[in-house]
């Protein structure tokens, strides 16, 4: 029959059909390890080998999109497949970069591809990823190809994900604390370097929380080389804590611890602002707190007070006086005046003052102000007063006897005062009416405002000058416009009696106590100290 002889002829086609269909699509051997890597649609070229060697070019920009598509969609395994020489490693390295830096997400965008010879291409391309905390991050980086075993792979490198890993860079996320909230001066500045202020700034660190005043802290994308330079991509700034405004001047409070350097005893300057009772300065070397907290007799500068008494009591700067060398008020022991203090016999109340005359304001003490004026005084001007800041409260007792008032008058017996005390005692002198004194701006001050008496302030100005122009403080310049008070104080010591020295004063607004511990007399150890504090303002 002729129909199997057709029948052969036809099974014959289709082998070689089927072999020849066989051969054109089945899988190109994949890289060592992976062989479900995909092929890629427009590889490798044409079979025909007689044609002349293969010329893969149609297909690299295909592998590229691909790989690029894949990498946007988080599908690490086909970007594996198409990676030659694919680390072991690869998908982890991928999770752990988007873990370690915060990735939530990556749009890539591919470039023009472009062709080294036959076997080799790159396509550069632009991504953004958006990272946590930080927000959108541009980088740009190339994606390289190789052609082998007949088609194209993505030649892959830690520089792929970003250029920064290259030579092995790497990438890191910084945290940036924040500055911790602040307390400031009132000019919004920090204090001057060993300021003395600084246990007095403790005191106020409530003030420094809640969550209105601390900071927040930033973040930072960083490339670090492997030599250890460091680039910032990305940041996120610090939001640094509230600046809490204290009420301290910095160029005041640099000029009280400046004042102080070199000082061999324990020292202190208080300032306050005459108008207000703000604390301008506090400088420190008592230790602790002990311009706040120390209670010292006064000595001589406590005469403010006993002359706001007589003043209230009717006497003028003016008025006759006497200041002999010594004086023994009726049924009283002798008290005599210093050394350094002239026998002016008859003279004036504000000449007396001047030159700090004991014995003319024991006389006038125990003459006029046997029904308690000194004390009234006194509480005018702060004393036995709890005050508005951390402070120990003032004192002066009611006086039983002569001895008694006739050492109250000149700032011994039962008179205790801090430098701050005194600083606004001379603060009220100054601006006529005693403030309770403050370290915060805007804050309530309890006990309000005390005016002084008609007249009193005036005459005070008048007799404080004049210390500075003719009397105790007259042997040292000071600007222009200075008035104030010398003191030496006596202290009972187990060697014997020790001196404190004082000086107090104001200008221009601003009011001052200086207190050197055991410094001797006021006038030659307070008195320049004080001068210093002027000078540098």
């Amino acid at each position: 029959m002729r129909t199997r002889p057709v029948l052969v002829l036809v099974i014959v086609f289709l082998a070689i059909v089927g072999g020849s269909v066989y051969a054109l699509t089945r899988p190109t051997e994949p890289r060592t390890g992976n062989r479900d890597a995909p092929v890629v649609s427009g590889g490798v070229g044409g079979a025909d080998e007689a044609a002349g060697p293969a010329r893969p070019q149609a297909g690299a920009e295909d592998v590229a999109r691909t790989y690029l598509t894949a990498w946007e969609g988080a599908d690490l395994a086909t970007m594996d497949r198409l990676v030659i020489d694919s680390p072991g490693d690869f998908i982890e390295r991928h999770h752990a970069f988007s873990q370690e830096l915060g990735i939530e997400s990556l749009a890539l965008s591919p470039g023009m591809i472009t062709f080294r010879g036959e076997q080799a291409a790159e396509m550069p391309f632009q991504g953004v990823r958006q990272v946590r905390e930080l927000g959108a991050w541009s980088f740009s980086s190339t994606l390289r190809l190789v052609a082998r075993e007949g088609r194209w792979w993505v030649d892959w490198a830690p520089e792929t994900l970003h250029p920064a890993l290259k030579d092995g860079g790497r990438l890191r996320l910084r945290d940036l604390p924040a500055e911790p909230a602040e307390l400031v001066t009132r000019s919004k500045d920090r204090f001057p370097h060993d300021s003395g202020a600084e246990n007095y700034l403790k005191v106020l660190a409530p003030d420094l929380s809640g969550q209105d005043a601390e900071g927040v802290d930033g973040l930072a994308l960083e490339a670090v080389t492997s030599a250890g330079e460091v680039q910032r991509l990305l940041e996120k700034p610090s939001k640094p804590g509230r600046k809490i405004v204290t009420t301290f001047s910095r160029t005041v409070q640099a000029a009280a611890a400046r004042a102080l350097d070199g000082v061999e005893r324990p020292a202190a300057i208080v300032a306050v602002e005459s108008g207000t009772g703000e604390v301008l300065a506090v400088a420190d070397r008592l230790g602790g707190r002990n311009a706040f907290l120390g209670l010292y007799p006064p000595g001589s500068t406590f005469k403010v007070v006993t002359a706001a008494a007589l003043l209230s009591a009717g006497l003028t700067p003016d008025s006759p006086v006497s200041c002999p060398a010594s004086y023994a008020p009726p049924g009283g022991a002798s008290i005599p005046n210093a050394s350094s203090v002239p026998v002016l016999g008859a003279t004036t109340l504000v000449r007396a003052f001047a030159v700090s005359c004991n014995t003319t304001f024991v006389d006038q003490s125990t003459r006029t102000l046997q029904d308690g004026g000194l004390v009234r005084a006194a509480e005018l001007l702060g004393f036995n007063k709890e005050l508005a800041a951390p402070a120990e409260t003032c004192t002066i007792k009611p006086h039983a006897n002569n001895d008694q008032l006739a050492s109250d008058a000149i700032g011994q017996n039962s008179v205790l005062a801090s430098p701050l005390c005194m600083a606004l005692v001379a603060a009220a002198a100054e601006s006529g009416t005693w403030h309770q004194p403050s370290m915060m701006r805007d804050r309530e001050r309890r006990g309000g405002e005390v005016p002084l008496p008609p007249g009193v302030a005036e005459g005070l100005r008048t007799m404080m000058r004049a210390v500075v122009t003719e009397g105790s403080a007259s042997a040292v310049p000071l600007p222009e416009g200075t008035a104030g008070k010398t003191g030496t104080a006596e202290i009972e010591t187990g060697a014997g009696i020790a001196e404190h020295a004082w000086f107090i004063g104001y200008r221009e607004g601003t009011a001052f106590a200086v207190l050197v511990e055991r410094g001797g007399s006021g006038a030659a150890t307070a008195l320049p100290i004080a001068a210093r504090f002027l000078n540098s303002l």
